[in-house]
């Protein structure tokens, strides 16, 4: 388990620097975003990726990396608009967004670290495109509790679902920076 801590620590400090380097360059003007909006904007990522795993010909050069790293950093934001509500105007400095964004981090691994005791890392064994499959699956899961109002009857709550998507993601790109052998890139 040590080692799958590492590799997703090295996937987080890609996507952290990432982050960071879009707060000054933008701002904090994600927090005007709803959950929908953001759960959409998850959604476009993960179809995307699914494309480039099923069509041959790509006419755009983007790789799966950028948008699991999209996946990443939009489910991070969509987890600080649950905890503070929506902005009317981007009110975060970059250091305020960073505190929220290594909390959220951190609460999401511990959930990785505890889930991988019990299932004993079976995401291992699993194919990337599976993963992109179950990132869809709880992204239609949020649309769905999203028309609902918020409510469930017996499932977990959003949070739980978009910290799932984190992990996946994380989960997919230790997958490709091992079967490539090189760096995870922006």
């Amino acid at each position: 388990m040590q080692h799958t801590s590492e590799q997703y620590d090295a996937v987080i400090k890609i996507c952290r620097d990432l982050f960071q380097k879009k707060m000054k360059d933008y701002g904090s003007a994600w927090r005007i975003l709803r959950l929908p909006s953001l759960t959409d904007q998850i959604f476009i990522k993960a179809q995307r990726i699914r494309g480039l795993q099923e069509n041959e010909v790509r006419k755009v050069d983007e790789d799966e990396q950028s948008e699991f790293i999209g996946i990443i950093n939009y489910a991070i934001m969509a987890l600080i608009q649950l905890e503070k509500g929506i902005a009317n105007e981007p009110d975060l400095s970059g250091s305020e967004a960073l505190v929220l964004y290594d909390r959220h981090v951190a609460e999401t691994k511990t959930l990785m670290e505890n889930k991988n005791h019990d299932y004993g890392e079976a995401w291992r064994d699993m194919r990337v495109s599976s993963l992109t499959d179950l990132i869809l699956q709880k992204l239609l899961r949020v649309k769905q509790i999203e028309d609902n109002k918020g409510k469930t009857l017996v499932s977990e709550g959003i949070a739980a679902n978009y910290q799932d998507m984190i992990n996946y993601a994380i989960f997919a790109l230790i997958h490709l920076n091992a079967s490539t052998k090189s760096e995870i890139t922006e």
